[in-house]
């Protein structure tokens, strides 16, 4: 008997490397294959500095539109914004900066776009963090829910009127399918009572999706849609915080996606013509995903929605 588990262990490999292939054109099958071009067009895209937002960013260049990269790192920024207009031939490619950790970071970005700009028709919100220690943003948020959900439910508030005045227009969320071991526990919505790292991660991604569905609700009508979308498992800084997670993305990085790849679901949400009938949808491999049933919650999108406004202090409608 451990001769023959020896035998499948040393086989393994062998099978993951024949296997590769195969596996990978079935996860990887989704891809952008607009042809729309952007000219005129002005893009947000938060976290542009590395990673999915890096080849979001480059791609929105590509087509024509004046990005601009939201991040926390400007050096690092502006490093990628000269790649960019390099690769692309867009020199409308712009750094600001945004530390979705600090509300008054958000609250000085906005103000400084919408002082700078008059149209704003794409905004991707694409940063985010993940299984790091327990900590706090700068207004005492747990960091997962601080920065994955409330950070941006702050500048999507901020820059709302924008969008709406620059219809039609699209805001796009990143979230993940691990949303789907996500809860809301209000009674423990910044992790004090108890908190995992891994489940922290989860509940901030599942927050994106209920945010998403919710926005698109109170948005019906106004030119502006909403979307969420879950990248793949990507190569990515995202598992900086996670030495078991670094391992298993070298394990199985036959079946990884590049940020290039991953980046396919937020392009597909952000400019394919026709989708706005499915405003408020999920979306994974440039289709519509399933979610699970809390993600479908009604009652949970709304109280997470009216909780969101009254930690941020935003008035309630």
């Amino acid at each position: 008997m451990i001769g023959v588990l020896l035998l499948l262990l040393l086989l393994l490999p062998l099978f993951l490397y024949i296997a590769a292939p195969q596996v990978r054109k079935m996860l990887f099958s989704g891809v952008c294959t607009s042809t729309v071009q952007l000219p005129g067009k002005v893009a947000v895209v938060t976290g542009a500095n590395t990673g999915i937002g890096k080849e979001t960013a480059k791609e929105l260049a590509q087509r024509g539109a004046r990005v601009y990269l939201a991040c926390r790192d400007v050096q690092k920024g502006e490093l990628v914004a000269k790649e960019i207009q390099i690769m692309t031939g867009n020199q409308q490619v712009l750094v600001r900066k945004l530390d979705l950790a600090d509300t008054k970071s958000i609250r000085a970005f906005a103000k400084d776009f919408l002082a700078e700009e008059k149209h704003l028709h794409i905004l991707i919100n694409n940063a985010g963090v993940m299984m790091c220690p327990y900590s706090k943003t700068a207004d005492g948020f747990e960091m997962h829910m601080g920065v994955n959900h409330l950070g941006h439910f702050l500048l999507t508030h901020l820059l709302l009127e924008k969008l709406k005045e620059s219809a039609p227009s699209r805001v796009v969320t990143v979230s993940s399918l691990a949303h789907h071991l996500g809860r809301i526990h209000f009674h423990n919505l910044q992790g004090e009572k108890f908190y995992n790292a891994s489940l922290a991660y989860c509940h901030s991604k599942l927050a994106n999706i209920l945010f998403t569905q919710e926005l698109a609700r109170r948005l019906k009508g106004s030119g502006v849609t909403a979307y969420s979308v879950h990248p793949g498992t990507v190569n990515s800084e995202l598992v900086r915080h996670s030495s078991f997670m670094k391992w298993m993305w070298w394990l199985f990085s036959f079946f990884i996606k590049t940020p290039q790849q991953g980046a396919q679901t937020s392009l597909y949400c952000a400019i394919t013509e026709g989708l706005e009938i499915l405003s408020g949808h999920h979306f994974s491999d440039c289709s519509v995903a399933w979610v699970s049933a809390q993600a479908r919650n009604e009652t949970i999108a709304r109280r997470l929605w009216d909780v969101s406004c009254d930690l941020l202090g935003i008035p309630m409608d």
